[in-house]
């Protein structure tokens, strides 16, 4: 009897999203002197889109 695995790959992709949002936060002074406001909302969208995928993993 085979288990099934706990966390399927949306959940994993979310988390390396969110992961590469929090590496993102690290630099985001150089980003916003580059991009301005549009480093904050390039941030937002990282971490939305990988919450999205980790919710909607539905495991």
């Amino acid at each position: 009897m085979q288990q099934e695995p706990k966390h399927g790959p949306r959940f994993w992709l979310g988390n390396g999203i969110l992961a590469l949002a929090a590496v993102f936060l690290l630099f985001i002074d150089h980003a916003a002197q580059w991009m301005g406001t549009g480093a904050v909302a390039l941030w937002m969208g990282l971490v939305a889109v990988g919450v999205y995928l980790i919710v909607k993993d539905g495991r």
